[in-house]
């Protein structure tokens, strides 16, 4: 494939990427990849490549950029960058792509991992000239915290008594912080779960400090950040099941049925009561039996399995799904 730099300018910051097309020149569509959590590298770690490589190999253009104060892009990085924000970013990549020549930009779809259950959702809802999206590891529209902790404790070891308690006192904390509730409180309500090994891990080492606590507070009182007042849980995207709904477009949904940081089985049943109902829609859902969040061959699916495998193999017949899909769905 050949691959060149990608700028563009979103919220006032000049991002920067690649776009990668096919070896001869030519594009049927384009897709567009929206990262997960945490810090991007896309030219220091040659991100996504072998995906990248799949897709131009089928004929398809990629772009792929660094979030905000990562790689060369400009701009502080968020680890908790809203996902309007980073739909925002998706759209302006858009309109840039829209004014340029490269192949395949007459057709553009759009390709998320995990957040990008979030992201890409938002992004059709302002653009209904988007044309298909692949979902990988997708998300219900809910803090899915509580299912990643439950989860690898287990993997863990904890017994079933004490994960009951730990998850309780995140609930705990977590409703402290919501309510407006004081750092003393919380601190006291999370001593076992602050302790335990496995946040120890998670958090490498660092508990939350007094002004993470007050600013995310000040979030919650000012409604920027909202709760579920069934579950107790924050929300993410407000209407997101409506929003599904109104998703006109061709969706493929992998998902890892070893995934110990999203709850696949309630976000492969959100989509098939919100897509998968709409006729304007078409829905094909693939799931994984060793898959991990990162549908990866996996023994556990852990989080400490995830970051430390020393040998990375993508789940047997996951490329083959996406390009079978896209055959039929999109290049035909």
């Amino acid at each position: 494939m050949n691959t060149q730099k990608f700028e563009f300018v979103s919220a006032g910051n000049l991002l920067s990427g690649f776009v990668d097309t096919p070896a001869d020149g030519t594009a049927k569509a384009l897709i567009i990849i929206i990262q997960g959590y945490g810090e991007t590298d896309v030219a220091g770690r040659t991100s996504y490549y072998d995906l990248r490589s799949h897709f131009t190999q089928l004929g398809i253009s990629t772009v792929i950029w660094d979030k905000p104060g990562c790689g060369q892009s400009a701009g502080k990085f968020d680890a908790d960058q809203p996902v309007e924000s980073s739909a925002a970013e998706v759209q302006d990549a858009i309109r840039q792509l829209r004014k340029s020549p490269i192949p395949g930009a007459h057709k553009i779809g759009l390709w998320g991992l995990s957040r990008g259950g979030w992201i890409a959702p938002l992004a059709i809802a302002q653009d209904p000239d988007i044309a298909f999206w692949i979902s990988v590891s997708g998300t219900d529209d809910k803090e899915n915290f509580p299912y990643l902790l439950e989860s690898n404790l287990r993997i863990e070891g904890r017994t079933e008594p004490q994960i009951k308690q730990l998850v309780g006192e995140w609930k705990r904390g977590f409703e402290i912080t919501s309510r407006g509730g004081s750092y003393t409180d919380y601190l006291a309500a999370t001593q076992n779960l602050r302790r335990d090994p496995f946040i120890v891990y998670l958090s490498g080492g660092k508990d939350e400090d007094v002004e993470s606590f007050e600013m995310a507070k000040a979030q919650f009182l000012s409604g920027a950040f909202q709760v579920d007042k069934k579950t107790g849980l924050q929300i993410y995207v407000t209407h997101f099941r409506e929003m599904l709904a109104r998703v006109n477009m061709p969706v493929l949904a992998i998902f890892g049925e070893k995934d110990r940081n999203v709850d696949w089985r309630k976000t492969m049943a959100l989509y098939a009561k919100t897509i998968g109902k709409n006729r304007r829609a078409s829905l094909n859902i693939r799931a994984f039996p060793d898959g991990n969040h990162n549908l990866q061959q996996a023994a556990t699916g852990g989080f400490r399995e995830m970051i430390e495998m020393k040998e990375r193999h993508m789940c047997d017949g996951y490329f083959e799904a996406m390009e079978t899909w896209l055959r039929t769905n999109v290049l035909t």
